[in-house]
């Protein structure tokens, strides 16, 4: 697969879901993990990552939306129920980009969707956990991106 993309959360507060984000991150190969205005408790989010993803994937934690330094040519993609935006399975993923998904009690702010070239949903009847729909937004950019041809027509694998 050609390209890289990041992941993170603005306003995360549970150690365990950035944790769990970081481990996943680290599974689909991440190149980066991010959060943006964190909680002080977050740096125990080592706990859960039983991976150890900071030994392979950096991460970083900056304290605002203006402090965040995306790579040049890193498309921000926000992850979030907004009226306008694009259903998950209807996006093209940017070959370069930093996906950022909202705090567990709230949504991205103001000051970050205005930063983003893209907002997308995940089509869900309400908001799911923020390390679950990180997960999803990964496998999609994998299956989209990662060259895997069409899905056979009938149920089942391809034919041997």
């Amino acid at each position: 697969m050609r390209g890289y993309f990041g992941i993170g959360a603005e306003g995360i507060s549970k150690p365990m879901n950035l944790g769990a984000l970081m481990r996943t991150a680290h599974a689909f190969g991440a190149s980066f993990v991010f959060s943006v205005d964190a909680e002080s408790k977050i740096r125990q989010a080592y706990k859960s990552d039983t991976s150890k993803s900071a030994e392979h994937v950096p991460y970083y934690a900056w304290d605002s939306v203006e402090e965040m330094a995306l790579p040049q040519g890193c498309r921000l993609v926000g992850i979030e129920l907004t009226e306008d935006a694009v259903e998950l399975p209807r996006f093209r993923h940017p070959q370069a980009a930093a996906y950022v998904l909202g705090r567990e009690k709230g949504d991205l702010t103001a000051r970050m969707l205005d930063r983003c070239h893209h907002v997308v949903k995940i089509p869900t009847k309400f908001c799911i956990n923020v390390s679950l729909a990180g997960a999803l937004v990964m496998y999609d950019r994998v299956i989209s991106l990662g060259g895997y041809g069409p899905r056979p027509l009938m149920p089942g694998g391809p034919e041997g």
